[in-house]
């Protein structure tokens, strides 16, 4: 993929989660993990930038899906020791509200066809939609070659 190598370069998107954005005491293993996807995709993509790649690298962050894995959490055997959270997990899922899979599709799109967008994190909730974490600037911007 990589132009240097011979590639044509394009485009990577992992994904998160917002709880790769905070806390969440009852997954904390799942909240690291997310962030640790945020923290990885932010900084290879600074690499590609700094190296010219020609890939781009962003990660969605998106609240709570309508998908089967949300019935989970009436399920003590998939919840483990943090199934006495699950209701606070329903009112997180009141609260932050429940989207349909179709607006994740959405953001994906945006990614790919916005060749501007690198390193950036996309945030996905009902109540926002489709908007971008805001970071300082950092003090790496060109290209060393």
């Amino acid at each position: 993929m990589r132009k240097g190598n011979g590639g044509d370069g394009g485009v990577i998107i992992n994904m998160s989660s917002l709880a790769g954005l905070m806390p969440a005491a009852f997954q904390p293993v799942y909240c690291a993990t997310k962030h640790g996807v945020i923290g990885f995709t932010r900084s290879i993509a600074l690499a590609a930038n700094m190296e010219n790649y020609g890939v781009r690298l962003n990660t969605i962050c998106p609240g709570f899906v309508n998908t089967p894995i949300l019935q989970s959490i009436d399920k003590e055997e998939n919840m483990g020791q943090y199934y006495s959270y699950k209701d606070e997990i329903k009112n997180m899922m009141q609260f932050y509200g429940v989207m349909d899979p179709s607006i994740i599709a959405e953001g994906l799109i945006t990614i790919i066809e916005d060749d501007t967008l690198n390193g950036e994190v996309m945030k996905i909730t009902v109540s926002q939609g489709i908007h971008f974490q805001q970071y300082g600037q950092t003090p790496f911007k060109s290209s060393k070659r």
